[in-house]
């Protein structure tokens, strides 16, 4: 692997994980107050769960947007997957603020509705530049969709 693709990937991790980290500041603060204080659906991972594996998808998808950034620059819908991408991903960090943040789940779940159709859309993208890249967004998605549910779920068992 040469210097110019590790270095992007290095910059599509690192700004991921940050997003995730400050998503994770919202989220923090209500998990154990008013999170644990809501019905929740049968089949809610424990909470030691989410870490972990949104610490993996994080890592996942900055590595799909530094394949896309070093081999973008070659295709036309490099630039359209780049701007996708950090679309969806500040629909990401907007989640975590609208649901733990203001205590929101119905507003979660609007925000998260249009979170997985950016996805699909940067999925389509990157498609166009590296078929690497748009393998290791697939479990991000697979991941929003179950949360589509949790949430879902949430609102659900708690505001209908």
């Amino acid at each position: 692997m040469n210097k110019k693709l590790v270095f992007c990937i290095a910059i599509g991790v690192l700004l991921c994980l940050g997003v995730g980290f400050l998503a994770g500041q919202a989220t923090q603060m209500s998990v154990k107050t008013w999170y644990a204080t809501l019905e929740k659906p049968f089949f809610t991972p424990p909470d030691w769960l989410f870490a972990p594996v949104w610490t993996l998808l994080y890592v996942l998808m900055g590595v799909a947007a530094g394949r896309v950034g070093y081999y973008g620059h070659q295709h036309r819908s490099g630039r359209t997957a780049h701007y996708l991408f950090g679309f969806q991903l500040l629909f990401n960090g907007l989640w975590s603020l609208v649901f733990f943040g203001l205590r929101n789940p119905i507003g979660g779940l609007v925000v998260i509705l249009i979170l997985i159709l950016l996805i699909v859309k940067t999925i389509q993208e990157f498609r166009k530049v590296d078929a690497m890249a748009t393998r290791l967004m697939f479990p991000y998605l697979i991941w929003v969709i179950y949360a589509t549910l949790l949430n879902g779920g949430v609102v659900y068992l708690n505001f209908l």
